[in-house]
Formats: C-alpha cells, sequence, structure tokens
C-alpha cells in the first residue's frame, strides 16, 4: 500500500510539474497550480499570493469554486500582513487550522459569520524556491476539520514542486513589465522630445500617456508662478474640453498631494475618496479610476500628469511606473520648451535692436562677406539690404589690415578694433566713418560685427575747431603779444607812482592768464592730434617751483591764503618744455587757490623718486572732491560739482593732464571730503646737466643760455 501511496503521489507531483513549467505567463502558472492544489488536496476556495524579494505582494490569484475574483492592493496587503498567509510569511512554515473560528490567525472578514459561511477548515504553506520566500498558497474547505496532517504534507510537496516555476514566471513577468516600461518610456521620450513649441510638446505628451496607458482621458497641469495653484493647460481624451482650464488651489486634492510629497498615486474609485471627490473630478466627471504623477525638472515639481479611467477597468501594476517616467520627461521636455520660448524672445528683441539701431551695422563672415545689415546700412550706404548681401565689407569701405589684421586675424584672438575710414556710398560719394569691428555670434555663427559710425558731424566740429584755433593763433595771440609788449614798455616809461604801477601790475598778471590760456587751448589741440614736445630742456624743479608760486601770488594774498613752499635741498634737473610745466603748476596752483576758503593753506613740494623721477605736489585745505568725481575731473570741460558757482571752462586739468602725459610722465589726485586735496605729478629726470636756467622774457619763461 505505502509502495502504492508513493508511485501516485510522485505521478501527482510530476502532473503538477508539468502542468506549470510548461507556460511563463504568471496569472496562467497562478490558475493551473491554484486548480491542481484544489483537485488533489481538496476545498472550496484557494488563493495564491506572490511575493517580491522584498517580501512585499506583487501579484495574486483567488478561486471560488471555478470562478476567479479580482482583488485590491489593499486586500492583499491586508492578507500578508494580518491573515494567515502573513503568519506563514513571518516564520515560512506551513499550517493547518482544523476550525477557523478557534484560531486567531485567521483574519475574519463579513462572510465568515455564524449565519452565512461559518467556521472552516484552512491549509497555508509557503512557497520556497532555492530559499527564496516566492509566495503563499492558501486552501480553504467549507467544512471545519476536514483537512488533517496529511492533507498538509500533501500540499507542501505540491508547493515545494512548483515554486521554482511560480518564481521563473515572476520573473519573466517582471522581465515582460521592465521591457513595456523601457518600450513605452522610449517610444514617449522620441515623441516627446521632437518639437520645441510649447503647445506642440503638451499634445505630445498627452498622446503618448494615452497611448501607453490606454485610458479614456488623459491631462496636463502645472503650477501658476505666482500663486502655486495647479492650473490644467492641456487634455485629450473624453470630456478633455471641461478640464482646459480648470484651477485648483495650491495642496487641495489628489493633485495638491502629488505635488506636494513629489509622489504618484493610482486610486482605484476615485468616488470613495470624499475628502478629494468634487476637487479631482475635475469639473464633474465620472472617474472610475484616476492616477497621477508629478512633472518634475531639476528634482522640483513643476505640475501634474493626470490618467483617467483606464478602458480595460484596472490599471496595470507598472501604470505608475510608466506615469512617473513620462512625467520625467515631460518635465524636461516642458523645461526645455520654456528655455526655448525664451531664447525666440530674445532673438527677437536682439533682432529688433539690431533693426532699429541708430548706427549702422553689418554682419560678415570670416571671409567679408556681408551675411546681414541693418536699416540703417542701407540709409547710409544707398544700397537695399538684397544688395549689401551680395557685397563684401571691403567694398563698402578700405579696411584697415593694420587694425583687423591679414584675414581678420587679429580680430580672433582680441577685443575687436577701431579706425577711421571712408564709407563709399552707392550714388558714388563717400562719408566719413567710425569703424568698430568685433568678433560676435550671430544666428549661432562665428561672424564678425561691423558698426560705421557716420562720422560727418565730428569732422565738421574738427574743422570748426581748427578753425578756431587758427583763430585764436593768429587773431589772439599776435595782438596779445603786442599788448604785452606794450606793458612792458609802459613799465619803464611810466613815473613812479603806486597807483599806476599797481594797476599796471594787474593788467600784466591778467594778459599773462590770457596768454597762458591761450597756450594751454593750443597745446591741448596738439598733444590730442598725438603731436610729440620736442623743446624740452634741463632746469632746476626748485626754481620752477618758485616762478610759479611768484605768479599766483597777488590771487592767494586777495584771499588771505598762505602759500608755503615745503621743498628742502638740493633736487636733480627735470627735463621738460619749461613753459609747459610752468602752466602745468600755475593751473593746480590756481585750482587750489579757486576752491580753498579764505585763509586756508596752500603748499607746493616735490621728492625724488628712485633716481629717475621728480614727483611734485600741490596740497590744499579746501572742501576736497567727492570719489564719485574723482575719475573724470581730468576730462575736459568738465568741473566738480560744488555749491559755489565757480568760473572756468575746465580746460586747466584737462591740460595738465595731457601736457604730464606727453613728458612719459603721471598725474593723479588724492582727496578726501572736508580733508582737502592733493594733485600729484610725476616728470623724468635729466640725464645730463641742465643747459641754462629760467628768466623772466615778455610774461613768458625761457631758458637763458650759460656764457
Amino acid at each position: 500500500m505505502l509502495e502504492d501511496h508513493n508511485r501516485s503521489l510522485l505521478e501527482l507531483l510530476v502532473k503538477v510539474s508539468r502542468d506549470v513549467a510548461t507556460v511563463l505567463d504568471l496569472r496562467t502558472v497562478l490558475q493551473r497550480l491554484l486548480y491542481a492544489a484544489l483537485q488533489y488536496v481538496g476545498g472550496e476556495r484557494g488563493s495564491i499570493v506572490v511575493m517580491d524579494d522584498l517580501g512585499k505582494p506583487v501579484d495574486a490569484t483567488i478561486v471560488y469554486g471555478r470562478q476567479f475574483h479580482e482583488h485590491t492592493t489593499q486586500q492583499l496587503r491586508d492578507t500578508v500582513e494580518r491573515g494567515l498567509a502573513g503568519w506563514v510569511v513571518q516564520n515560512r512554515k506551513p499550517v493547518v487550522i482544523p476550525d477557523t473560528s478557534k484560531d486567531e490567525r485567521w483574519l475574519r472578514r463579513a462572510d465568515d459569520s455564524a449565519e452565512k459561511s461559518g467556521a472552516k477548515s484552512a491549509i497555508c504553506v509557503p512557497l520556497l524556491a532555492r530559499e527564496r520566500l516566492v509566495g503563499v498558497l492558501t486552501l480553504v474547505h467549507p467544512v471545519p476539520n476536514t483537512f488533517t496532517e496529511e492533507h498538509l504534507e500533501l500540499m507542501q510537496a505540491i508547493a515545494d514542486q512548483a515554486s521554482v516555476a511560480v518564481l521563473n514566471a515572476r520573473l519573466y513577468t517582471e522581465s515582460q513589465r521592465t521591457a513595456r516600461v523601457m518600450t513605452a518610456l522610449a517610444e514617449g521620450a522620441a515623441a516627446i522630445n521632437s518639437s520645441l513649441e510649447m503647445s506642440d510638446v503638451w499634445r505630445r505628451i498627452l498622446n503618448q500617456t494615452m497611448q501607453a496607458l490606454q485610458v479614456e482621458t488623459v491631462a496636463l497641469a502645472l503650477l501658476d508662478d505666482h500663486t502655486d495653484d495647479i492650473v490644467y493647460r492641456a487634455a485629450a481624451g473624453r470630456n478633455s474640453e471641461i478640464i482646459t482650464g480648470t484651477r485648483v488651489p495650491k495642496g487641495v486634492g489628489l493633485a495638491g498631494k502629488v505635488v506636494r510629497e513629489g509622489q504618484g498615486v493610482v486610486e482605484p474609485s476615485v468616488g470613495r475618496v470624499t475628502a478629494y471627490d468634487e476637487v479631482d473630478k475635475l469639473g464633474g466627471i465620472e472617474m472610475r479610476a484616476l492616477a497621477i504623477a508629478p512633472i518634475q525638472s531639476q528634482g522640483k515639481v513643476i505640475g501634474v500628469l493626470e490618467a483617467v479611467n483606464p478602458i480595460s477597468g484596472t490599471f496595470d501594476p507598472d501604470a505608475l511606473v510608466v506615469m512617473t517616467g513620462l512625467g520625467s520627461l515631460a518635465g524636461t521636455t516642458i523645461q526645455n520648451a520654456v528655455l526655448f520660448e525664451q531664447l525666440q524672445r530674445a532673438h527677437q528683441h536682439y533682432r529688433e535692436l539690431f533693426e532699429d539701431s541708430i548706427d549702422t551695422i553689418v554682419i560678415t563672415d570670416w571671409d567679408g562677406r556681408v551675411i546681414e545689415a541693418n536699416r540703417q546700412a542701407a540709409s547710409l550706404s544707398g544700397y537695399t539690404v538684397g544688395r549689401l548681401h551680395s557685397m563684401k565689407i571691403g567694398e563698402l569701405h578700405e579696411i584697415n589690415w593694420s587694425k583687423t589684421g591679414l584675414n581678420f586675424d587679429l580680430l580672433k584672438h582680441s577685443d575687436g578694433c577701431s579706425y577711421e575710414a571712408l564709407l563709399r556710398r552707392m550714388d558714388g560719394g563717400t562719408t566719413p566713418i567710425e569703424v568698430y569691428a568685433r568678433r560676435a555670434e550671430f544666428d549661432d555663427t562665428d561672424s564678425i560685427q561691423w558698426i560705421l559710425r557716420d562720422n560727418t558731424a565730428r569732422k565738421e566740429l574738427d574743422e570748426l575747431r581748427d578753425d578756431m584755433t587758427s583763430m585764436i593763433f593768429h587773431d589772439i595771440r599776435s595782438p596779445l603779444g603786442n599788448i604785452v609788449s606794450s606793458l612792458e614798455m609802459m613799465s619803464d616809461l611810466m613815473p613812479n607812482d603806486e597807483t599806476l604801477v599797481a594797476m599796471l601790475n594787474i593788467a600784466r598778471n591778467s594778459t599773462a592768464r590770457i596768454r597762458r590760456l591761450v597756450n594751454s587751448l593750443l597745446d591741448i589741440n596738439r598733444l590730442e592730434a598725438g603731436q610729440q614736445i620736442l623743446e624740452l630742456d634741463a632746469v632746476d624743479p626748485l626754481e620752477l617751483m618758485r616762478e610759479s608760486l611768484r605768479d599766483v601770488e597777488p590771487s592767494a594774498n586777495g584771499r588771505q591764503q598762505i602759500l608755503v613752499n615745503t621743498t628742502m635741498g638740493v633736487m636733480p634737473y627735470i627735463l621738460v618744455d619749461v613753459d609747459m610745466i610752468h602752466r602745468v603748476l600755475i593751473n593746480l596752483l590756481e585750482n587750489s587757490i579757486k576752491f580753498t576758503p579764505a585763509g586756508g593753506r596752500i603748499e607746493i613740494g616735490a621728492q625724488v623718486m628712485d633716481g629717475l623721477f621728480v614727483k611734485f605736489w600741490v596740497r590744499d585745505t579746501g572742501p576736497g572732491i567727492p570719489a564719485s568725481d574723482q575719475g573724470r575731473i581730468f576730462e575736459k570741460f568738465t568741473r566738480v560739482r560744488d555749491k559755489r558757482r565757480t568760473a572756468g571752462l575746465g580746460l586747466g586739468l584737462a591740460f595738465c593732464r595731457l601736457a604730464v602725459l606727453g613728458h612719459g610722465g603721471d598725474i593723479w589726485v588724492e582727496s578726501d571730503t572736508g580733508n582737502g586735496t592733493a594733485f600729484c605729478l610725476t616728470l623724468p629726470v635729466a640725464k645730463k646737466k641742465a643747459t641754462g636756467q629760467l628768466k623772466r622774457q615778455t610774461g613768458k619763461l625761457t631758458i637763458k643760455p650759460d656764457r
């Protein structure tokens, strides 16, 4: 009898093994295993819960008689956490319960009451494959005490025989699911990323979501930048027209929860979630199931993607994975579309600035061919924009190759260059221009930008200035010289009357100031034109400072100011244009006298620097110069803002700067508001002995040769 029993058991196990091992579909394997268990062990109903490697339920099959029943995620969770299957999972031991009404391990449900199905008998065994728990098999008989230890042993034998097949089917199903997810995401990425137009991006995201999940309706919502409300920007499928434009307040509903937590959700029946009913129905849509995934970009949730009512009735287990992946793809693509729109707006703005610029702008390639020109270029040159596109920049003006480099090589490695040229107009005439050329990127192309600024007005001003300079030189300087000579002669002929002598000195000092101003104006023009200083002589700086102090002494005495020369000892001679540097020192002293209050102190001094330069300074006790003005006081026609309305054209310091720089020295200002001002300058030391000494002659300092 034992031998017959063993043979029957072996045949049974071989049959079960053959039934479940010939297929890889997990549902089919579970169904066949349940049928075999019910057939050979007995029972009215049974279930198999499949576990993943972390011990979480991932799938199940439930049979009542010959009918399969659907299950929910919550039912699986309850069974594994609190039911008999949970005890088997924790202990990894098979168990038989003769009477479920007397065992606390049995999870009692509504139909277990006495007036309904009542007490039962149950068997539960673990499915172990290679020491890995892959599931739990449970059989239930409606009559208590039906299952015995022999049934338990048979059940465990069937489970052991089929557990490997269940594991293989689970792994196969997981691989298939992964492949489907990857395929859906790959297809979604290819479709979604094929456009950067925002409306087209939304449409492609919705189409891919609907196709991947096979649902009736999909919707896409983004966060409002100002309020963080959820605004539904686009929808597709059934009832989509009432979804677009819907606004959900911040943090409300399932969508608000997804935004807040950054995790997707799947709700099998939205109608039972009373806290979210009205908001999540999006205007009254009848929802049987809802899946929401966050749309994320750079780690931040920017919106949600929703799928409503799967056509099959329930969402696949991988629905949320697909939704989450599509949400990530959507976030990246939406962000790219936003950046693209910003780039388009910036490009449009640049084009508007380019076209509306008051300057003539021409863009060329590195061969000099014109690839773009603005309206001002056409207006100034007389050519149409189309005609300009067929020209080279060298046809518009003569290129200064020493500035740009042969083949524009210097422009490739510098910040650009500028030079003057003549623009050749279509009518055959020319227009003086200032050319600014630099390397630039235009429409993603490495190019050269040429700004051709009309120089006609400046040229006319230069001519006017030259005329004025000529007028000053011929019409003022010569008569002024006659006045100076006449005053010198009058001083010799005039009787020794103090009143007349004082008046004569005032006239002499005034004409000297006019002469210095005229000479400074002429020097400014010459120095700005780049002319070198040629009349250089070695002179004693101490004598130069004494003469300068003597010339400004009357002005200082009139304001009761103290003039001090702080230089002591012997100084090396300096190589300068004597008259020009004499005027520099007088300008600095007069500037200090003008801005120093009555009774103030003004000092002049000098010291040797490294044996190569002599440093001079003029320091006063005036109000000082604000830091905001110190950088521009040496510019022409610039005057420091002051409560008093001091006279002058603002040319004195500009002349000083040009004169000192022309000698190879430097000039600067040191000042704190309220603490006075010091003007400092350096001049080169003469390399040989002095060639003469200072002498006054007709109101001008000159060199008197040694005899």
